[in-house]
């Protein structure tokens, strides 16, 4: 390419990405916090019976992992 074309090439570039403005419009911290705080949503118990059958599963044929992994 010549040095033109990269010259067009930029600008088309910058054209189609403005400028990002790198400065915060806002504290990110407090909004860390509170969503730290927030109480988290508790497990639904048939969770628990799939993981503990998975668990189990893999306890006596380990080479489920393989399967499992293979299905994902």
């Amino acid at each position: 390419m010549t040095h033109d074309n990269d010259r067009v090439i930029q600008d088309l570039l910058k054209q189609a990405f403005p400028a990002v403005d790198r400065n915060l419009q806002r504290d990110l911290w407090p909004a860390m916090l509170r969503r730290i705080e927030t109480p988290r949503v508790p497990l639904p118990w048939y969770d628990w019976a799939v993981m503990t059958t998975l668990a189990g599963w893999i306890a006596f044929y380990p080479g489920g992992v393989l399967q499992l992994l293979y299905h994902l």
